[in-house]
């Protein structure tokens, strides 16, 4: 359970180190904005995309 919280913060600390450092998470190409009257529906593929390859990768080194 401690190494699990422990990586949770370390996965939290490293997004909001990308976000300061101008990485657009959330506005990179391939996400999805569909704007219509009243409603809005957003969709973030690349950035699910991303965030599942650093998550596959950094799991794979714990594991180790």
């Amino acid at each position: 359970m401690g190494r699990l919280l422990v990586l949770v913060g370390v996965v939290i600390a490293a997004a909001g180190l990308l976000m300061m450092s101008g990485v657009p998470l959330g506005r990179l190409p391939g996400d999805f904005v569909f704007r219509k009257g009243n409603a809005t529906f957003y969709f973030p593929l690349t950035t699910s995309i991303l965030v599942s390859i650093i998550l596959t990768l950094l799991f794979a080194v714990l594991r180790r």
